[in-house]
Formats: structure tokens, C-alpha cells, sequence
């Protein structure tokens, strides 16, 4: 065993004694512990959750990479992902923690009608499956590397751990769980970041330092035929990249796994301190991503610039054996290098890599090298284990016992989530071994698929009177089948061929046009229907006000200032 398998086991079984100790002494019984932890989760560790469940194995593992192969254009993530965080923030969810709900699809149950809870709650497990295949690949990614096992091995490693807590615990169980994970996700990050920062400019801060490299970087990479660095929209359209941002932003305020986070804080007014904390919190990551991007980058080019093929870095080959990094037949020395295995460049490298490498690029310590793997689970678990939760809270609260048993005790409820759970882990194994893209990429399908769905009919439903249950329905239903059919026509998923992009738009931007869609259709249904009943119409008006203005009908809202 190498000292990097040694120190990463060391890190990796600390933490998951940890994790799993918490999700145990954690462990519920009823189902307002389960769904939302008895709404009794402090502010500031409500929001060390949120962050951990924000920044899944997209942001830790694969964010880092796109950006290093993207260039500028990868900020569309760094800025469609905190953006729409705020968005969420302020437009939505303390408007949703005063109508005082476990989930998003009873909020559109309660706020509409039974039909569009249905269909919200099909909408959320499309979209929390989706997202969890991406942490499913993450995980996977990890122990393929570090612990000697190939991707289906640490695909199947992960989500064995992840569904064990996932189900233990619950909300409780996971929300005390993920703040001791974002812990790790941050140390793993931040400590490599600020050691190749001192190793290559001398001045520790990497948000502040990586200029400095960026003019070295950029003739480095046209030398190996890449784009430069700071090239704005050498690797997709101008108007993708709009739509791309948006659908992000859009989607991060759809994405029901994050708007049960604040749920379980004590009151509305925990909520939107738990979201200020929540945004401090991804921050510390988000500003050192692009530093990591460049300075991994740059230190991998400079690795394998000329360098003969039986001569290269020995990072090189650990993860040649994992199939994530190849060496093109024939090559004797390297000359150019992609993250595209169709371009036929000399060295092959796939962006879920770099953030995991980039010690062992650097040449840090092994220690540093096993704390990162540990980041990386960290971040994908969070994730993961939360997404799990909404697929778990929608199949059973939401259709089985609304559709099926209206008479199911509370321990019936639990075993039918924590059965959908199961089946959604052993699905989520085969996709996270055969995704149809990068992890990131795979992350922003569902955030598509959430902005074509959700965030219309909840923002209407917030701030419209009119909008009624049948544009409602109609919306959801057309934009995320809109949506959803654009994916799959350009994706080479479910066996069939990737066809070309129509008009530049990327299956991760047609969430924006989703959303569009969706609008349109709920405002052009709602007018041609009848509106809706009086007291709904009185919800809506008092969660948009801090404290209750008149009495409204009861248990449908509270009150809590």
C-alpha cells in the first residue's frame, strides 16, 4: 500500500466514523424528525448544512476542472450557481418557511390542488435522481483513484454508504451530519489551494494570486493546441453561455433538496439568517475554484509539455489506471492536450480529475493528497444524502400516503421512504457508473430540469393570485417535458445518439427556454380558467408579509414572525 492509499484510508475512515456516528445517535422515529429535523436546527448550523448540500461533488470534485478547460467560460457556473443562491434566498424560501410545509410539492398541494402535487412530486424525484447520479460518479471517482478500486467498485462503495446514513438518520440525521462534512469538504479544499498558491507566487491567498500566472498559462496552452485561459467564449456560443448561467440560476432556486433546508431552522426569521451564513459559507469554496482551475492547470502542462510518453509525471499513470486519464497510441513525446476524447490530442484528460490530482500534480505531501479524497466524499455524500431525502419525502408523503394510503401510520410513511430510498440508490449505481456526461455537466441537467419546472409555479404561485391549478399543471408538465426531450435528443443517454445542438443552445442552457415555456403556458392557462378560491388567494397574500395581517384559514399558514 502507497503512503497516498495510507493517509487517504486514515482520512476516509475517520470521517465516515464520524458521519456515521452522528446519522446513528441522530436516528428518528417520527416523521417531522425524518423530513425536516423537528424544525429545531440552529441558524449558523443550518447554514454550514445548506452549503454542504449546495456545493455537492460538481462544485468539489468537477467545478474546478471545467473552469481549467473551459477557460472564462466556466464562470457561467460560478456565477449561475451563486446567483441563483441568492435568488433563492430572497425571492423564495422565507416565503415558503412561513407556509410552514415539509416539502415542495405540498407547498404547490396545498397552494393549488392535489393534481399538481402529483405532478411536483414526479417532478422531484425526476430532478433529485438526475442530481444524485452526479455524486453517485463523484464517489466513484475517489475510490477508483485512491483506494485501488475501478469506477462500477467505487460507484457502488459510495452508495452503499450514503444510502446507510442517508436512511438512518434522516433530516436530523443528515442536516448534523453534512455540517460535520462541510468541515471537511472546506479544510480539504482550501489547505492545497493555499499550499500551491505559496509554491507557485510566493503570497498565499488564491483568489488573489492566480493572476499572476494567467499570462504564463495562456501561451503554454496554445502551444499544447488549447484556447488561452482568458479567452471569453473560445468554448461555446455567446448566447449559450446566457442561457447556460440562467438555467443554473433559475434551476438553484427550483431545487426542492435545498429549499427543505429551511424548513428546519426555528423560524422565518432563522431562515434568512441561516441563508446569510449559507452564503458565507459557499464563498470560502466558490472564489478559490477558478485559483485551483488555473494553478492545476498550469502545473499539469507544465508536467507533460515535451515530455516523452514513457517519461511522464508519475500522477500520470496512477490515474491511467483508472481509465480517466489516456495516452493516445503511438505517442512518443506530448504535444497537445485536451479533456475531449474525440479530438485525438496526445494526453486525454478528464476535468473530474484535476481537483483530486492537484496535489499530486504539485508534488504536496501524501497527507494533503488523502485529505482532499476525504473532501471529495465529503461534498458528494452531503449531496447526495440529501437528495435522497426529497426522492424519499416525495414518494412517500407526497404519493403514496396523498395517492395510495391517506390512512398510513407515521411508521408506514417512514418504511415507504426509506423503500424509495433503496430502489433510488440502486438505480443512481448504474447511472453513476454510465453518466452521460462530466459531473458537473450531469448536476446542471438537473437544475435545468428544476428551472423548467418548479421555479415558475412557485414564484407565481408566490406572487400571482391568479394563478390558478390548471396552468399550474400545465406549465410543470410542458416545461419540464420540453426540457427533458431537448436533453435526451442531445444527449447519448438511454441508448440513443447525441444529435447537434439546435441553434448553439446546450442541454444544460434549455432550462432557461424551459422556464420561458413554462410561464407562458401558466399565465395563458391560468387566464382562460377560473381563478382560484378566495381563501387561496388569502394565503398568498399573508406569506408575503413578515407577520400575519388577518386571520386566514387554519393550518395552512403560520405565523411566525
Amino acid at each position: 500500500m502507497s503512503q497516498i492509499q495510507l493517509w487517504t484510508l486514515i482520512f476516509i475512515g475517520a470521517s465516515f466514523a464520524v458521519y456515521l456516528y452522528i446519522a446513528w445517535r441522530s436516528r428518528v422515529k417520527e416523521t417531522a424528525g425524518f423530513y425536516v429535523a423537528g424544525q429545531g436546527i440552529p441558524t449558523i448550523a443550518n447554514g454550514a448544512a445548506v452549503a454542504a448540500d449546495w456545493m455537492s461533488a460538481a462544485s468539489f470534485i468537477s467545478m474546478a476542472g471545467l473552469i481549467a478547460f473551459l477557460g472564462s467560460d466556466g464562470s457561467i457556473y460560478l456565477m449561475g450557481w451563486t446567483g441563483g443562491y441568492v435568488l433563492l434566498a430572497l425571492l423564495i424560501a422565507p416565503y415558503l418557511r412561513k407556509w410552514g410545509k415539509f416539502t415542495v410539492p405540498e407547498f404547490v398541494g396545498d397552494r393549488y390542488s392535489e393534481l399538481v402535487r402529483t405532478v411536483a412530486a414526479v417532478a422531484a424525484i425526476i430532478i433529485s435522481f438526475t442530481y444524485v447520479v452526479g455524486q453517485m460518479r463523484g464517489g466513484g471517482i475517489v475510490f477508483s483513484r485512491f483506494l485501488g478500486l475501478d469506477v462500477t467498485g467505487g460507484v457502488i462503495v459510495a452508495a452503499v454508504i450514503i444510502g446507510l446514513y442517508a436512511v438512518l438518520g434522516g433530516m436530523k440525521g443528515i442536516t448534523w451530519t453534512q455540517v460535520a462534512q462541510y468541515s471537511v469538504l472546506i479544510v480539504a479544499y482550501l489547505i492545497p489551494a493555499v499550499a500551491v498558491a505559496q509554491q507557485m507566487t510566493g503570497i498565499p491567498i488564491p483568489q488573489v494570486s492566480f493572476g499572476q500566472i494567467l499570462d504564463e498559462l495562456n501561451a503554454i496552452s496554445l502551444e499544447l493546441g488549447m484556447a488561452q485561459f482568458t479567452d471569453a467564449f473560445a468554448a461555446r456560443p455567446q448566447i449559450d453561455v446566457f442561457l447556460v448561467t440562467m438555467s443554473l440560476m433559475i434551476g438553484t432556486a427550483g431545487l426542492p433538496h435545498v429549499i427543505v433546508r429551511f424548513y428546519t431552522t426555528k423560524s422565518v426569521r432563522g431562515a434568512r439568517y441561516s441563508a446569510f451564513w449559507a452564503l458565507l459559507f459557499i464563498a470560502l469554496l466558490y472564489t478559490t475554484a477558478p485559483a485551483v482551475g488555473a494553478f492545476t492547470k498550469l502545473n499539469l502542462l507544465q508536467g507533460v509539455n515535451g515530455v516523452s510518453a514513457d517519461a511522464l509525471p508519475a500522477w500520470v499513470d496512477n490515474w491511467a489506471a483508472t481509465g480517466l486519464v489516456t495516452i493516445g497510441d503511438g505517442v512518443t513525446t506530448i504535444g497537445s492536450v485536451s479533456n475531449n476524447p474525440a479530438s485525438g490530442a496526445d494526453l486525454i484528460v478528464n476535468n473530474d480529475i484535476l481537483v483530486l490530482a492537484s496535489p499530486e500534480i504539485a508534488g504536496l505531501p501524501a497527507p494533503i493528497v488523502g485529505l482532499v479524497a476525504a473532501g471529495g466524499l465529503a461534498a458528494a455524500m452531503s449531496t447526495a444524502a440529501g437528495l435522497l431525502l426529497v426522492i424519499s419525502s416525495s414518494f412517500s408523503h407526497d404519493l403514496y400516503f396523498r395517492r395510495v394510503k391517506r390512512d398510513s401510520t407515521d411508521k408506514q410513511r417512514l418504511l415507504a421512504g426509506r423503500i424509495a430510498m433503496g430502489l433510488a440508490v440502486l438505480i443512481s449505481i448504474y447511472a453513476g457508473i454510465n453518466p452521460p456526461a462530466f459531473v458537473a455537466q450531469v448536476v446542471a441537467f438537473a437544475f435545468g430540469l428544476a428551472a423548467a419546472s418548479f421555479f415558475p409555479v412557485i414564484v407565481l404561485g408566490i406572487f400571482w393570485k391568479r394563478c390558478n391549478s390548471a396552468g399550474a399543471a400545465a406549465g410543470m408538465i410542458t416545461g419540464m417535458v420540453f426540457t427533458a426531450t431537448y436533453m435526451i435528443y442531445t444527449l447519448p443517454v438511454f441508448g440513443t445518439a447525441a444529435n447537434p445542438h439546435i441553434l448553439d443552445i446546450s442541454p444544460e442552457g434549455i432550462g432557461t427556454i424551459g422556464a420561458v415555456v413554462n410561464f407562458i403556458v401558466t399565465i395563458v392557462v391560468s387566464k382562460m380558467t377560473a381563478p382560484p378560491r378566495d381563501e387561496i388567494a388569502e394565503m398568498v397574500e399573508n406569506i408575503r408579509y413578515p407577520s400575519e395581517r388577518r386571520p386566514v384559514a387554519a393550518g395552512n399558514v403560520t405565523g411566525t414572525p
